[in-house]
């Protein structure tokens, strides 16, 4: 398996499409700095699924998009494709070319491909890994590092060694599995508390329950009485209904006649109005005719009064003439203003010539002087040219003799720095020699005996610590478990119901549970055996117990059991049940384990025993169903299993699984022991941690002086270093400062010589020309253009003043333009004025004369109209008369109306009164009926046909007839034994149920829970075991080839890898100890930069051996080695490339000569890589050839 393509598109610097086709072997990548080769590294620890944005050396993931340049614009993604040889199979995929796609939009998406199949990363990371690659991308040695092996932890140098055996997917299998455990505890611990609640509340449940089904009973006692009672109250209603309809009959046929009378009435009412209706419009029309007739007599005396008046105003009015201007004169005015609009006409006109003349010559001298001007702005653009060119030439000459001038200063300048530099450069050279020389007593020094001493006893203390902490955790952990299930126990113990009840109010019982115990493994059965007693209440005697019984009747409290003392006697019968329960067992010749007296398996005080002997006297405990079946047949009265069924004779039924009280207590004090051990425990593991704590604590102290003591020392060597480093460095600047002033001092002597031919050249030749001549016309134009503009201003100045002329000559002739026409216009008006009023007298004198003729008719007519008026006053007083009898009989009828209809107005009201109680015995029938409906779901008519007061009532002993006072104390009686029974649940039955399929179904979860806990922590103890036995083989081969590569690349040296934690190689951590030769030092700290380098080169190439991946990608690594260690490394590289494929970023000459291909990178001004290949065989050939 090797590398065989990569193709970047949009990849930072690769903008374009461009792909690397590697060789099995060495390639190596080489190109100018900045070019874009660590791009390729960093492209293909992108496309294995790397997820640092600052192992991309960027801020954030998108920076790893091509970001654009001046010629380029920015991209929208970028895409990196991986192919990988895969003939020999060693990726766990039916491909012999793998391909590896990922692709990062800007927006943020991202996509994952194998094969061009979309796939998670999760699917990329497993497929790597049995490659012995994984997150921590160790195959991939980029820039810095081999820095970062060094300075990082142990445990993370653990980490390189895991990844390269394979065992990330184990990791992750591992952390799954945990994972899982993590969230089924939640789950499993809310089971069991749930379990532990349901068993709890099974108990009061299934009292609640037996309570319901006697409800049951009394309830359709009740229903029963109800319905009967009600069914009476229904046919007393509708009785009543029945009567009531009589008395509606009566009043109906009352209203009736009523009905009748006021018809007649009305009808002869209707009579007389008609006659009188006909009556009253004659009457009336007479009397209008009269009132029109005297009107129209008003109006022909007004009329003729009118006429006379206006004949004689007529007359008085005399025909007034005419005053005002004549017609003649008017005319005589109108000439006059059309002579003097003449005259203006002909003034305007002159004065219009003479303003034309004004402004030809004026824009004849305009013309000419912008001539004038524009010759005169030629003229002075042409000076001013002139003088900048000479301006121009004399600043070439000034800014040569500047940079002559400042060319000469910095020579002398560049001068003394130079012997300045070589001073410094002599000093920092004689430092440097010093300081090398503190720096080899330094290195000298070695850690103490007693520090190593020291730092393993501290070690172990720390184990021992840890040990203990787990073990002072897992106690806690115990002892609260154990506390809690104290407590639920406890909480299971307390009394519940009516035994609640009477603990509560002070009474002097005690819980039998209290003094009652039973032998280990009998707890269930003998609670079964008792019936339930083992949760009651234990009394001195009988009338206690009935004191008791009857304040509960008193709170309409529920069941209790109550167990009295002191009232224990022979009993013949009890004593015979004893015996044959002893036969029995004897007959079958049992152990104690199978069956045992119920009696012997109590453990309590003897007055306890003989209180309880009665009840169980006949009953043995058997272990099982069987046993209890022999039992029986061999003549015990009663047997009882260890889960609850009993069995006798001629009576079996089954247990279960409900909470035994005594079974409960036992498990109470057993619970209540193992707390006190536990405790115990704990606090003897709290006293070991102290003791341990004060030795780490006291080690610690020791530690940390040797260390702070290392410290000093380090601090020393580090300080002379960095100063030997710093004067190395000083004396490297001055050098370069030297050669760079000589460089300097060449380039300005070179530039002075050029600069002063230059200055010389100038002076010489390239003079301007003069503007002299350009002055002097420009002198003689502007003399010209002064006349010139005087001569137009004055010009200007005699147009506005003939301009003025023109104006007011035309408002003149504006002002009499019009006036003659308009008084023309007037002395028409004037002779139209005098026909007028000639017309006017004319009219008035034929107006008189038809008033008279109106007077004269207006008497004739009012003479004839007073006589018709007369004639019809007299006859409308004879048709009153008549219509006053008409009125008088209407009114003796109405009065005879209004009497009926107060009769009829009593009679409704008597009907209405009748509607209300009806209405009000239908309401009442209603609601019974309604409530029928409501409480015993029955239809009123149906209740009244089935439990009407007609029926008999049927009773245990037979029928009896209907009686209301029985009924009512029968429901009375019912309603009392439903109030005795308490609270009643009437879902209890089915809560009970469900409760107990509930219990089944948790118990079957719990045991599948527990099941798979089980697997889980198999699969991590086989997963651990696995990892430990591959990862103990990989520590011990990495540390077997670290000593070996050490030797190689450091002959005569020491190096080797240290475990923290050899016993645990899960958790150990990796150090690393290294002496080059000729040196005593080990810690790392103390090498030089090459030699941490090629310490680190060799701790990874341990791991390549003695792990071998594929292929290994290396950056630079070999940049801070000398020609020497170069050459071992190269030897290094030679080893692994016979198992693996190398690709290698590098500037080094010699590393480029054991490639076998060679990749160029290189970017143009453009900002974007390209990339070159060559394979060295192909060239070897054709230089060969």
């Amino acid at each position: 398996m090797y590398l065989k393509s990569l193709t970047l598109r949009g990849f930072k610097s690769f903008a374009s499409s461009t792909t690397m086709r590697f060789e099995p072997g060495i390639n190596c990548v080489v190109g100018p700095n900045g070019s874009g080769k660590s791009n390729v590294v960093d492209a293909l620890a992108w496309v294995m699924g790397e997820q640092g944005a600052k192992n991309m050396r960027g801020g954030a993931m998108a920076d790893v998009i091509f970001a654009g340049t001046s010629q380029k614009p920015a991209l929208g993604r970028a895409e990196v494709s991986l192919s990988i040889d895969n003939s020999d199979g060693a990726l766990p995929i039916d491909y012999r070319e793998v391909t590896i796609s990922r692709t990062l939009f800007r927006s943020g998406g991202s996509e994952y491909a194998i094969n061009g199949t979309a796939c998670r990363l999760l699917d990329i990371q497993e497929l790597l890994s049995d490659t012995g690659m994984g997150k921590e991308m160790h195959v991939i040695i980029g820039q810095g590092k081999l820095d970062e092996v060094l300075t990082s932890s142990a445990e993370d140098r653990r980490g390189f060694v895991e990844e390269a055996a394979g065992l990330l997917k184990h990791r992750k299998r591992k952390e799954k599995a945990l994972r899982k455990l993590d969230s089924m505890q939640g789950s499993l611990t809310r089971i069991e508390d749930l379990t532990v609640e349901l068993r709890r509340q099974m108990g009061p449940l299934a009292r609640q329950a037996d309570a319901a089904r006697k409800a049951g009973v009394i309830q359709a006692e009740l229903r029963d009485a109800k319905a009967r009672i009600l069914a009476d109250d229904l046919a007393q209603q509708q009785a009543r209904l029945a009567s009531h309809s009589v008395n509606d009959q009566k009043i109906a046929a009352a209203r009736a006649e009523n009905s009748q009378k006021l018809e007649e009435a009305r009808s002869e009412l209707s009579q007389l109005e008609h006659l009188a209706s006909q009556s009253r419009p004659a009457t009336a029309y007479l009397g209008q005719q009269a009132e029109k007739l005297g009107s129209l007599e008003e109006r022909y005396r007004s009329l003729g009064d009118l006429a006379r008046e206006r004949q004689r105003s007529l007359a008085q009015a005399a025909s007034p003439d005419y005053r005002g201007e004549q017609p003649s004169e008017i005319r005589e005015r109108a000439e006059r203003a059309r002579t003097e609009e003449e005259q203006l006409n002909s003034s305007v006109r002159e004065a219009a010539a003479d303003l034309e003349i004004h402004v030809a010559l004026r824009e004849q001298l305009e013309s000419k002087e912008r001539e004038l001007e524009q010759e005169i702005s030629r003229l002075n653009k042409e000076i001013a040219q002139s003088r900048e060119r000479a301006v121009r030439h004399q600043g070439k000459i000034s800014t040569t003799q500047a940079r002559i001038e400042a060319l000469t200063a910095e020579h002398e300048r560049v001068s003394v720095s130079s012997q300045s530099a070589h001073d410094r450069a002599a000093a920092a050279a004689e430092k440097a020699t010093e300081i090398a020389e503190g720096l080899a007593l330094l290195e000298s020094d070695e850690r103490s005996p007693e520090y190593d001493e020291a730092m393993s006893q501290l070690t172990e203390s720390r184990e021992r610590l840890r040990e203990l902490r787990g073990e002072e955790q897992a106690a806690r952990e115990e002892l609260a478990s154990l506390s809690s299930r104290v407590d639920v126990l406890f909480m299971s113990l307390e009394p519940e119901d009516a035994t609640a009840w009477v603990m509560e109010h002070g009474h002097d019982a005690k819980l039998l549970a209290q003094s009652l115990g039973a032998r280990s493994g009998w707890e269930s059965a003998l609670d079964v055996a008792l019936l339930g007693a083992a949760g009651g209440l234990i009394l001195p005697d009988l009338d206690r117990a009935m004191e008791i019984l009857a304040q509960l009747r008193e709170a309409n409290q529920g069941h209790v059991v109550m167990t009295v003392l002191g009232n224990a006697h022979a009993d013949e019968s009890a004593e015979a049940a004893a015996d044959s329960a002893t036969r029995a067992i004897k007959t079958l010749r049992l152990p104690a384990t199978k069956a045992i007296r119920a009696i012997d398996a109590i453990e309590a005080p003897e007055e306890v025993r003989a209180a309880l002997a009665g009840w169980i006297a006949g009953t043995v405990l058997a272990a099982d169903a069987e046993t209890a079946y022999e039992l029986v047949r061999s003549g015990a009265p009663r047997a009882v299993t260890a889960v609850g069924d009993v069995m006798t004779a001629h009576h079996v039924s089954a247990g279960g699984e409900s909470p035994s009280v005594l079974a409960r207590k036992s498990a109470y004090e057993a619970a209540r022991d193992a707390v006190a051990e536990a405790a115990q425990n704990l606090n003897t593991v709290r006293e070991a941690l102290e003791g341990v704590k004060a030795e780490v604590a006291s080690l610690t102290t020791r530690v940390e002086a040797f260390e702070a003591q290392q410290q000093e020392t380090v601090a020393a060597y580090n300080e002379q270093k960095s100063q030997l480093r710093y004067a190395q460095q000083l004396e490297e600047n001055a050098k370069a400062e030297s050669q760079r002033n000589a460089d300097r001092t060449a380039a300005i002597e070179a530039e002075l010589s050029d600069r002063r031919v230059e200055l010389s050249r100038m002076q010489e030749h390239d003079q301007p020309e003069s503007a002299d001549e350009a002055t002097l016309q420009l002198a003689e134009l502007q003399e010209g253009m002064g006349g010139a503009h005087e001569a137009t201003r004055s010009e200007r100045q005699r147009e506005t003043e003939a301009r003025l002329t023109l104006r007011t000559s035309e408002e003149r002739l504006r002002a009499v333009t019009g006036k003659s026409e308009a008084l023309m216009r007037q002395a028409e008006a004037a002779e139209d004025r005098i026909a007028r009023a000639k017309r006017a007298a004319f009219r008035r004198e034929e107006a008189s004369h038809v008033a008279e003729q109106v007077a004269g008719n207006c008497a004739r007519a009012l003479a004839a109209v007073q006589s018709l008026r007369e004639s019809v006053v007299s006859e409308r007083a004879l048709r009153l008369g008549d219509q006053e009898g008409i009125e008088n009989q209407l009114a003796d009828n109405r009065r005879e109306l209004d009497a009926l209809q107060q009769e009829a107005a009593k009679l409704a009201d008597s009907g209405h009164q009748s509607e209300l109680m009806q209405a009000e015995y239908r309401l009442r029938y209603e609601q019974l009926a309604a409530r029928a409906s409501q409480e015993l779901g029955i239809d009123a008519q149906v209740l009244v046909d089935e439990y009407g007061p007609q029926l008999p009532v049927p009773m245990p002993d037979g029928e009896v007839p209907y009686v209301r006072a029985e009924q009512e104390q029968r429901l009375g009686k019912a309603e009392r034994a439903i109030a005795r029974l308490g609270k009643i649940n009437p879902l209890a039955l089915e809560e009970h149920a469900a409760l107990e399929e509930r219990q089944r179904y948790l118990s079957d979860q719990l045991a599948d829970l527990k099941k798979s806990r089980e697997d889980l922590l198999s699969i991590v103890k086989d997963v651990d075991r696995h990892v430990h036995e591959i990862l103990t083989q990989a520590l011990a081969d990495v540390s077997a080839t670290f000593i070996e590569v050490f030797a190689r690349l450091f002959p005569g040296g020491e190096g080797r890898l240290v475990l923290t934690d050899p016993d645990n190689p899960l958790t150990t951590g990796i150090e690393i100890e290294a002496r080059p030769p000729g040196k005593r030092v080990k810690r790392l700290s103390l090498l030089s930069g090459g030699e941490r380098s090629l310490t680190a080169i060799a701790f990874l190439v341990a791991i390549f051996m003695a792990r071998p991946s594929p292929f290994y990608v290396m950056d630079e690594v070999e940049a801070a080695l000398d020609d020497t260690n170069l050459s071992r490394l190269l030897d290094v590289f030679r080893e692994l490339q016979q198992n693996s494929q190398l690709l290698v970023i590098t500037h080094q000459k010699r590393t480029m000569e054991i490639a076998d291909t060679l990749y160029g990178i290189s970017m143009q001004d453009s900002g974007v890589s390209s990339v070159i290949s060559q394979r060295l065989s192909e060239l070897t050939e054709a230089t060969g050839s």
